[in-house]
């Protein structure tokens, strides 16, 4: 009988792991779906503890999440249409914590002239399991390229966006 109970163990441990990565993964794709339906500050705001943090490096920094409530408030004035696409994640779970690093794959219109752009960038996240429910606490966005679509990243890697 005990041959039998330590791989048990392991396989309960594993397939705990796995499910906890899927939600992990429902979580950023909520992030995603959120930020391209208008950017919905308040569906944004509840994915992200209470003192959360938001660096978007060039595009801003925002701690607490009701600071991050307002930044999201103001991004459609910002960007008219967005279409995130989350890739390649890479995610370690450690009890009620967990760690993700994913790209970033961006096809967007600032409002300011109606302008086409590209933009690619890695997120890098830390997650934490409040009350059975996983949040972010500390997303931060390592910007790639945001380009005008005409002229692509080899031409110009970064547009002026503020």
């Amino acid at each position: 009988m005990e041959v039998y109970e330590k791989p048990t163990a392991i396989l309960v441990s594993l397939l705990g792991c796995e499910a906890f990565r899927e939600l992990l993964k429902q979580l950023k794709a909520q992030y995603a779906a959120s930020c391209d339906a208008n950017y919905d500050a308040d569906a944004l705001a509840e994915l992200f503890t209470a003192d959360a943090v938001w660096d978007g490096g060039m595009l801003g920094r925002s701690e607490g999440r009701e600071a991050i409530r307002q930044f999201f408030r103001g991004s459609s004035q910002r960007i008219a249409f967005a279409i995130h696409n989350m890739l390649n994640p890479i995610i370690e779970i450690t009890g009620d914590t967990a760690t993700g690093t994913w790209y970033l794959l961006q096809t967007c219109t600032y409002t300011n002239g109606n302008q086409a752009v590209l933009g690619a960038a890695t997120y890098h996240d830390q997650y934490v399991r409040e009350n059975g429910v996983w949040k972010f606490r500390h997303v931060r966005i390592e910007s790639h390229f945001w380009t005008p679509f005409e002229e692509g990243w080899a031409r110009t890697q970064f547009i002026q966006r503020r």
